[in-house]
């Protein structure tokens, strides 16, 4: 398949070019670090930052959260989330 693409550079900003399921954990990373999560359904998800710090989002199916969690905690989340990188 052609790319019309491939000789751009991409930066955070651009879209991304593969996707993984996530699996919530409460010590684990999510590897790779996504640069934007998809919400497949409604619910809470706690998200952990580079520091350490952990916030609870309520989100809706189809929902894109802008934003490179460090981890996605198992305890307080209900939603079913994919990364994209």
């Amino acid at each position: 398949m052609s790319d019309n693409f491939k000789s751009h550079q991409r930066g955070l900003d651009s879209p991304g070019e593969s996707h993984q399921a996530i699996t919530p954990h409460d010590t684990d990373s999510v590897v790779p670090r996504p640069r934007a999560l998809w919400c497949n359904s409604a619910g809470s998800l706690v998200l952990e930052d580079a520091t350490g710090n952990a916030l609870t989002y309520f989100v809706q199916a189809g929902q894109i959260v802008p934003f490179r969690a460090v981890k996605v905690r198992a305890t307080g989340t209900t939603a079913t989330v994919f990364g994209w990188d």
